[in-house]
């Protein structure tokens, strides 16, 4: 299943303004509701070069895309949290929490 990018500055900004966001270890996700499903990652300079940075977005690129299609469809702002080490299995694990909590997609059994 296919998401749209979230790429002007007007899209992100209604996500952070009027979305709602919620916390996790490795992450916030800041939603808003939408016809179509839509995502953006926000990685800074902060993390580090540009190898770094674009190692991030393409691990949450990939656990997202594990999550479609999602329950109700709406724009989606993943910001990762400065850390030592990143991995597909911490975003991955730790983007569903934050989407069965949200009630995005079906919960998982235990």
């Amino acid at each position: 299943m296919n998401y749209l990018r979230l790429k002007k500055t007007k899209q992100i900004t209604a996500v952070l303004r009027g979305g709602k966001r919620v916390h996790e270890r490795s992450l916030t996700v800041a939603y808003l509701p939408a016809e179509t499903t839509a995502m953006a990652v926000c990685v800074g300079k902060k993390f580090g070069k540009s190898v770094q940075r674009n190692r991030i977005k393409r691990l949450l690129r990939e656990a997202f895309r594990g999550f479609m299609p999602l329950r109700t469809p709406c724009s989606v702002l993943l910001i990762p949290k400065v850390a030592g080490e990143y991995s597909f299995a911490t975003f991955r694990r730790d983007l569903g929490k934050l989407f069965e909590k949200e009630h995005l997609i079906e919960s998982r059994i235990p």
